[in-house]
């Protein structure tokens, strides 16, 4: 009998949506985990909230990016609710409050991972998620891949 591991379920901060959206070529981090997600290697996770920061943003910078991130967000995300106020009570002091909501809606969604270039505004519990920036992300999945072409077992997060 085979057994598969769940596909990873990778949570994106609206940073890294919006630098994958505006990047100038396919090879930038960001946008990488976004066609990662894309061709279904992993499972890419935002909230409303995220989503909506980032078409303001790009509204206001970079309009002519907006299609693109459109088709990113249709193409590679599942979309989440944001989270209700009184959901946020039990993680209170683990983000910045701004940012609490998409912390809460990430481990609500059982997300093995939040990408982030704003490292300094998340600070979980290490066993609850693994805060990472894209590029840090990209190497861990490098590194894995080059243990399972070397045949050697990889080992848990």
């Amino acid at each position: 009998m085979v057994t598969r591991a769940h596909k990873p379920l990778i949570f994106l901060d609206a940073d890294v949506i919006f630098a994958g959206s505006a990047a100038p070529s396919e090879h930038g981090a960001s946008h990488v985990v976004l066609r990662m997600g894309e061709i279904t290697l992993i499972e890419c996770i935002t909230s409303q909230q995220a989503v909506a920061e980032v078409e303001r943003n790009l509204t206001a910078k970079l309009p002519d990016k907006l299609p693109e991130f459109r088709l990113l967000v249709s193409r590679c995300l599942r979309i989440v609710p944001d989270p209700a106020s009184a959901d946020l009570l039990p993680y209170s002091g683990q983000a910045d409050p701004k940012d609490l909501p998409l912390l809460v809606a990430a481990l609500r969604e059982g997300c093995d991972f939040l990408l982030t270039f704003n490292l300094r505004h998340y600070f979980p519990p290490a066993e609850s998620i693994t805060i990472q920036r894209p590029g840090e992300f990209l190497l861990a999945v490098r590194s894995l891949l080059g243990q399972i072409s070397a045949g050697i077992e990889p080992t848990e997060k």
